[in-house]
């Protein structure tokens, strides 16, 4: 695998796997509370809210040692 591939894979896996982390933190915290909703709702959110923070972090961090790399 080229370097380059190599390099951004993984840093978007170890900031995706970041994400993850932060977003069930957030979730299981009590961020939002959705009493009213069934359970089916309940994880399909928790499932889009937790892979909303991992993008966005996977990209976030790959583009700023994209970024920052002096190689």
């Amino acid at each position: 695998m080229p370097g380059l591939i190599s390099f951004m894979l993984t840093r978007f896996v170890a900031g995706a796997g970041l994400g993850g982390i932060a977003g069930l933190v957030i979730w299981n915290n009590g961020f939002l509370r959705m009493s009213a909703a069934s359970s089916t709702d309940y994880y399909l959110a928790q499932g889009l809210f937790v892979y909303l923070f991992a993008s966005t972090m996977g990209l976030g961090y790959m583009a700023t040692a994209l970024m920052l790399d002096d190689d």
